[in-house]
């Protein structure tokens, strides 16, 4: 079957199956809130299966025993493997616990929910004093098995709790890093367009689809077949970190994945993705914090890769915090970004945590291309110490939540030349019911015009430290990539002519119809 084939038919499934919960659902749950509850189970089903794979493999590899099953143990057996497989994978989960077992035994245990909430509490607590509590503590915090939105009484709650799980029991996931979706992602994706205008908060604010990740990712990697580290400062879920497993490979990423996230419930989402991910406890390191007043990476040393879509214009203290001034993020530009428009601030603080050979890639506002006071400043900066290679133009319509057409700014401190590119990308999209995609011929072209560095007509202008200095600092990329004139060409006097011929023949239709008249008169009076 054709890898394309087998993609859109696992989509379908994948999209049948939260629609099924969501129907069941429908009028109890707030989206918003539902999407935890999926995702959060979701997430319970895959560490089940992902423990008891990894102990299967072993065991059978070890006893010769092709038959044997963790989930069949009794708990008192696997005690002994605890401390052991808390170690190697971060976590510990009894075979009573696993989700495979949980659920066949949902329907007729009236206290599901206080099961669920105790076995949540045993995956958290089990990796408490060790390594990996940081990447555990909290996870479940969103999925509130006793919430009144489920239900109003327990009965209730448990019925849709018992539906829920079904529903995820029977999503065919298969052998998750086998398959040809990113399953956890593309669910997310798809809770997020259904959901994303729901009570009047904006989708793009805490996702950005894959097809722009993969693009960001691309440009960031150029040349690099492997690099230290992969950060974020305003990570999300993480479908950005993670992206460079699919463009790299996860062994090409030395130290793993960092990344900072105020948003508690985004945050808790970031580390499931991690998980769901098989990325290792050990090789991730997410944040909860706000990243411009309290950046929480500081001892780590310089990223190769910083991918990013900071939240567009939103306040931050900026200079009423008298000691944001001397941070040493922001005082190379001798001015800090404005209170209500925090998005420079943002690239501010990316390009200081950016390693010599490394390479940003951000999405940015289009204001902050053009803006004066402070912003105009920091862009000087910017400009003047040659941080800057490459704006990009993207279409409209690209994020759930909002039609903005945004930019991409890339960012480095090693540059071969002081010119700018900049890259009209606005026309390369396939348009998709509500919203425009990036396919992947659209995202080839713009990294392959990147990659080429060249003047291309009404697409990619190489402009000079000097053009852009004479522009007083303006990147807007309309400024520098010519329009191309798709109106028709009109010759004046070719017109002229034919307006003469066409009021000619005017006069002669008049002085006809008035000749018509005169005679029907001169009948009428006869």
């Amino acid at each position: 079957m054709e890898i394309n084939t087998k993609k859109i038919l696992e989509r379908e499934e994948l999209h049948r199956s939260i629609w099924n919960i969501a129907n069941d659902l429908r009028g109890a749950v707030d989206g918003w809130d539902f999407k935890q509850y999926v995702l959060g189970i979701m997430f319970y089903r895959y560490i089940s299966e992902n423990l008891t794979d990894y102990i299967n493999k072993s065991e059978r590899e070890a006893s010769n025993d092709s038959t044997f099953d963790y989930a069949n143990l009794s708990d008192v057996e696997a005690e002994s493997a605890r401390a052991g497989l808390v170690q190697e994978k971060g976590f510990f989960i009894l075979p009573s616990e696993l989700f495979c077992n949980v659920n066949t035994r949902a329907a007729s245990d009236e206290n599901l929910n206080e099961t669920l909430e105790r076995i949540f509490k045993n995956i958290e607590e089990s990796a408490k004093g060790t390594d990996s509590e940081i990447n555990f503590s909290g996870l479940f915090d969103d999925v509130d098995v006793n919430s009144n939105k489920l239900g109003s009484t327990v009965e209730k709650r448990n019925k849709k709790l018992v539906k829920i799980l079904s529903e995820i029991g029977q999503m065919k996931l298969g052998n998750y890093q086998d398959n040809a979706i990113d399953a956890f992602g593309d669910a997310y994706e798809f809770l997020m367009s259904m959901y994303a205008s729901n009570a009047g908060k904006s989708g793009g604010e805490f996702f950005t689809p894959q097809e722009v990740s993969e693009l960001l990712t691309r440009l960031a990697v150029v040349g690099k077949k492997n690099v230290n580290k992969v950060y974020d400062p305003a990570c999300g879920s993480g479908s950005l970190l993670l992206q460079a497993i699919k463009v790299l490979g996860k062994d090409a990423i030395k130290q793993g994945f960092f990344g900072q996230e105020k948003n508690i419930t985004t945050y808790n989402l970031c580390r499931i993705n991690m998980f769901l991910h098989d990325v290792d406890f050990d090789k991730f390191n997410i944040a909860c914090e706000d990243t411009l007043i309290s950046p929480q990476h500081w001892d780590d040393e310089p990223f190769d890769v910083i991918v990013s879509n900071p939240p567009y214009s939103i306040k931050w203290e900026g200079d009423d915090n008298p000691l944001l001034i001397n941070d040493p993020r922001f005082s190379p530009a001798g001015v800090l970004a404005p209170k209500g428009k925090s998005d420079l601030a943002f690239i501010m603080h990316s390009l200081s945590w950016l390693s010599t050979s490394g390479v940003a890639s951000i999405v940015c506002f289009p204001g902050i291309m053009y803006r004066g006071g402070a912003e105009q400043k920091i862009r000087k900066y910017l400009v003047d110490n040659n941080y800057i290679d490459c704006i990009i133009q993207l279409p409209d319509n690209l994020f759930y939540g909002t039609s903005i057409a945004t930019c991409i700014m890339v960012l480095k401190k090693s540059k071969e030349d002081t010119n700018i590119l900049f890259i009209d990308a606005s026309k390369e999209f396939l348009k998709v019911t509500n919203n425009n995609k990036l396919t992947p011929e659209n995202i080839s072209n713009v990294v392959d015009i990147f990659v080429d560095r060249k003047d291309k007509n009404y697409v990619a202008k190489l402009a000079s430290y000097e053009d852009v200095k004479e522009n007083n600092y303006n990147l807007s990329v309309s400024i520098y990539v010519e329009k191309e004139n798709t109106k028709e060409n009109i010759d004046i006097k070719v017109l002229n002519e034919e307006i003469k011929r066409i009021v000619a023949r005017e006069n002669e239709l008049r002085l006809a119809i008035d000749e018509i008249i005169r005679d029907i008169e001169g009948d009428l009076n006869e």
